[in-house]
């Protein structure tokens, strides 16, 4: 489907090291994926804590767009992207931990066996959260796009369990935050620069990497395809 970037070499980046040292791994998609994630969990937060119900609406809409677009992503996108490259059994995380308890360095190109778990429990959470808040209400003049569509008994449900949802995403981004200050300050690992650049150093990755990126015009039509399907939905 998709057309293949080859990787090329950029500007030096990062303290100490030099083009030649770095490998791209991350796709700019990929990046700005999470970091919007990051900007929408935090002003539905806000939102909804302040009454601000039509930005809550807006906010949460952009939040399932983002997660439709990762899903799609997950299955044409770059290699690192792809569910495929970070989806494993839960035998392999689990000897994966066993061998960082050990005080192996196992490399990975992109998530780790463990890590990749991590980031579908939060897409799965993202998605619920989202999803139920079309049908929620806050009891006095707002109402989810599809909330009408369904009994106030329901929707009072759907409502509780919105917020619910939304105790387990705070509890899943205390773990990922736990996470990446291990790697940074235990393995010597810079997760979040290398979610900011695209890049690591060449000595974090196995050397039979194989990566292939799928150009920009293919995400921006994920995107694009995602933003009218929950546009639908939302006048549905």
């Amino acid at each position: 489907m998709a057309s293949i970037e080859p990787q090329r070499a950029g500007a030096p980046l990062g303290r100490g090291l030099t083009a030649p040292d770095l490998v791209r791994v991350w796709d700019m998609p990929i990046r700005v994926f999470h970091w919007s994630i990051v900007g929408l969990v935090s002003l539905s937060w806000v939102s909804a804590e302040n009454g601000y119900m039509r930005l809550h609406l807006w906010s949460g809409l952009g939040l399932l767009t983002l997660v439709v677009f990762r899903i799609a992503w997950g299955f044409v996108g770059s290699t690192t992207a792809r569910f495929s490259d970070f989806i494993h059994g839960p035998g392999r995380a689990l000897a994966y931990l066993r061998a960082m308890r050990r005080g192996e360095r196992p490399a990975h190109t992109g998530h780790n066996p463990a890590g990749g778990w991590m980031v579908m429990a939060l897409l799965a959470a993202l998605l619920l959260q989202a999803g139920t808040g079309l049908f929620a209400n806050d009891g006095v003049h707002f109402n989810g796009p599809l909330a009408a569509r369904i009994s106030s008994a329901l929707s009072d449900r759907l409502t509780n369990l919105h917020g619910n949802i939304f105790n387990v995403i705070v509890l899943l981004v205390w773990m990922h935050i736990v996470a990446v200050m291990f790697y940074r300050y235990v393995r010597g690992e810079n997760l979040i620069r290398a979610m900011i650049t695209g890049s690591k150093p060449r000595r974090e990755i196995p050397g039979n990497a194989d990566l292939k990126f799928v150009r920009l015009r293919w995400a921006l039509l994920c995107l694009a395809l995602a933003a009218a399907l929950v546009f639908w939905l939302a006048r549905f």
